[in-house]
């Protein structure tokens, strides 16, 4: 039933959720921990498990029906995964593992095939460990320098900062979070997006986050490469996204070798298939391709537009009941942010914070957040993280700054 508070009907949606209505300890599950992983609703279960029980085969190497029917679903998941992000072409999306390794295939492919020593890769104190170890393996293997845009003190990217950077060196490639999994901060991609052109650069986009909260449009963001995961976007592990140009992908050089991105194999010379399959090396993620097309078809049906008032309804209500606890400081005051509520407590370490929590049923994520040079710039070890998803509840809020009133207590 809808509320004045979220337009979701979340009885019916958080009925979509098996997992939801598990206990723990004999307390009710209050599963804020969406941000590392999101849960799976049984549409995307399901389809995995048809897949599974009734057509499974390998993709485009054989002739028979459940070949055929397999192929054609893996290449279904490409389709709509394109109409998710605004990609101007099928050919534009390449299914990797994860984030991780589709910014990893662009640091390779990008970074050692077309960028050229002297040039520079520009990132921001607010990475994620995955967009900044990449790019420190090119610049030890290839020359290439690495800049750091700093962020503000609310925790916002410093566009004065960015744009002198990009005006004094020779920047081939930025790389910036489309939204901070600490923070919460969205930065303004087409802003980023239109300085770095302007400078002569290509711009990287990591929507591990943003993809989740917001539509995204590639084109209308006018960015060169933007990369995502599926497990958060209520997806299976195993299955992420690069999207891509067309015009750089065809000049890429291959990130692996193998069965299906070949076009021919001889013992003295190979020849590449045509993108995107180019970058598909050997057997891919099938079933999870397939849950991730039954995850975006889920996410649609719903609607952005009513996932993102819902969300920023909890973000609204968590800033204001964690606010007036006292020696609760919450971790940066960006303008504009996601679902996801960083905290420390004084005199108390994040870990036994969400240890306690957990005692109470709620799943919290707690440490650096694999974003330890964000944790020294902000002078903190690590955070207590809360994060939303659509099946989060103004009430689970409650509950969690309620009981965080009772962890105060206890260290007090």
């Amino acid at each position: 039933m809808k509320d004045n508070f979220s337009p979701l009907d979340l009885l019916a949606l958080r009925a979509d959720f098996p997992i939801l209505s598990e206990t723990v300890r004999g307390k009710p599950l209050v599963f804020l921990d969406s941000a590392a992983s999101a849960q799976k609703p049984r549409a995307v279960i399901e389809a995995m498990r048809d897949a599974m029980e009734h057509q499974y085969a390998n993709i485009h190497r054989g002739l028979h029906w459940m070949s055929e029917r397999t192929t054609e679903a893996y290449e279904n998941a490409r389709d709509l995964t394109a109409i998710l992000i605004g990609a101007p072409s099928r050919d534009e999306i390449v299914f990797t593992r994860n984030s991780t390794e589709a910014i990893n295939l662009v640091a390779h492919s990008y970074g050692r095939g077309m960028m050229h020593r002297g040039q520079a890769v520009l990132i921001s104190e607010m990475e994620h460990h995955a967009n900044i170890v990449p790019w420190q393996m090119l610049r030890d293997a290839h020359g290439i320098e690495l800049l750091v845009c700093p962020i503000t003190d609310d925790g916002d990217l410093d566009y004065v900062a960015y744009e002198r950077l990009l005006a004094s060196h020779r920047v081939g490639l930025v790389a910036i979070t489309h939204m901070s999994n600490v923070l919460g901060t969205y930065t303004n991609g087409a802003r980023l997006a239109a300085i770095a052109h302007a400078h002569g650069a290509k711009i990287l986009l990591d929507g591990s986050q943003a993809v989740v909260h917001r539509a995204v449009d590639v084109a209308a963001l006018d960015a060169d490469f933007y990369v995502f995961t599926g497990h958060k976007l209520y997806g299976p592990t195993g299955i992420g996204v690069l999207w891509a140009r067309a015009e750089l992908l065809d000049a890429m050089p291959p990130f692996m070798g193998g069965g299906d991105m070949i076009g021919s194999v001889s013992f003295e010379r190979s020849t590449w298939a045509r993108i995107p399959h180019k970058f598909e090396a050997g057997t891919p993620a099938i079933l999870e391709a397939i849950g991730l097309a039954a995850a975006i078809r889920y996410v649609k049906a719903i609607g952005f537009d009513e996932i993102g008032a819902h969300e920023q309804a909890l973000v609204d209500h968590a800033l204001a009941r964690l606010s007036d606890i006292e020696g609760l400081t919450i971790i940066g005051r960006a303008q504009d942010r996601g679902g996801v509520v960083s905290f420390t407590m004084r005199g108390a370490h994040a870990h036994d914070v969400a240890t306690l929590l957990d005692r109470a049923g709620i799943a919290v994520r707690a440490g650096h957040h694999c974003a330890e040079p964000l944790m020294r710039r902000l002078g903190i070890d690590s955070t207590a993280r809360a994060s939303f998803a659509l099946y989060t509840t103004k009430e689970e809020i409650d509950f969690l700054a309620d009981t965080l009133l009772r962890v105060r207590e206890f260290f007090a």
